[in-house]
């Protein structure tokens, strides 16, 4: 089981060979340092995909050597974007990355049929993927990104997606939590409902690789102490590996408050596509991006 950024970056060093990482909107200094620094590691090889004037410049504020990396010049975001995807799918790249250009833009080019990214009826999600250094083990938290407002069916998927998260991070059987306002079952709040009806479907299998408890306060999802005060007796309450959120706005919120408050180091995550992709918030740190360079060549490899 890995627990640590440090321990995925070991793993990774031990493993298969270099991944190819198609970085669109290169002409970023964040973006493009924690893929140099991937690279300086031997964890991957890189195309630049951006404004070449501006790329060569920051290449040389790295004493980088542009002859190391194949340069893709584009100009638009929607361009860079497709080209990343475009050389993904022809077998020139294995992880398209999103550097400095809209988010819409980078989805627009994962989304798009013709490259067969997302499969039929699967869905996309956002996970945080947490470092908690005191207790020496992750925590994925889903989702912060992507999906708005989802419904029950939609929260099966973006559960499902954390599981191979996970799994892939080698936790056999993770522990989730679904994440509500309160631990008890609330006709008016939904976010209860649909956390009672996870729980009911993986007690009868109908959602397999996981244990799923919920309504779960955030409290008690991640305090043992705080789980016994309220007399909640469960095998996630307290020791959650998942924290599967309510909504976007929650997830977003929480995620951002443990960076800029708790400064927990973090990786961001897109599920749900037939290749490991890297999307990272343009207010991400250069280690994050970097963290989130290790989480998705974990999620390209074998379980560990």
């Amino acid at each position: 089981m890995l627990r640590s950024f440090s321990q995925m970056e070991q793993h990774i060093l031990k493993g298969e060979g270099k991944k190819r990482v198609a970085l669109a909107g290169a002409h970023d200094l964040d973006a493009l340092s924690s893929l140099v620094d991937a690279r300086r590691k031997g964890i991957v090889e890189a195309i630049l995909i951006g404004r070449e004037e501006k790329i060569l410049e920051l290449l040389n504020q790295l004493d980088e050597d542009p002859n190391g990396y194949q340069i893709i010049p584009q100009s638009e975001d929607a361009l860079c974007a497709r080209t990343a995807c475009q050389l993904v799918r022809d077998g020139q790249a294995d992880i398209p990355m999103k550097g400095m250009i809209q988010t819409a833009a980078f989805m627009r080019a994962i989304l798009d049929k013709s490259n067969g990214f997302v499969p039929e009826r699967g869905l996309l999600s956002q996970a945080t993927l947490l470092e908690l250094p005191e207790e020496e083990r992750m925590m994925i938290i889903s989702d912060c990104a992507v999906n708005i407002a989802p419904e029950y069916p939609d929260k099966v998927k973006i559960l499902q997606n954390a599981v191979f998260l996970a799994h892939r991070l080698g936790i056999g059987c993770p522990k989730a939590a679904v994440v509500a306002p309160v631990e008890v079952i609330n006709p008016v709040m939904q976010s209860t409902i649909d956390a009672a009806m996870l729980s009911k479907a993986n007690e009868r299998g109908q959602i397999q690789g996981c244990i799923v408890d919920g309504p779960l306060g955030l409290d008690n999802a991640v305090s043992i102490q705080a789980a016994k005060h309220k007399g909640i007796s469960s095998p996630v309450a307290g020791v959650a590996d998942i924290l599967l959120m309510p909504d976007l706005c929650a997830g977003n919120i929480f995620t951002k408050s443990l960076t800029y408050f708790a400064k927990l180091p973090t990786a961001g995550a897109l599920l749900g596509a037939s290749i490991p992709v890297i999307m990272t918030s343009r207010t991400d740190s250069p280690e994050d991006k970097y963290h989130s360079i290790l989480t998705a060549v974990i999620l390209s490899q074998a379980s560990c």
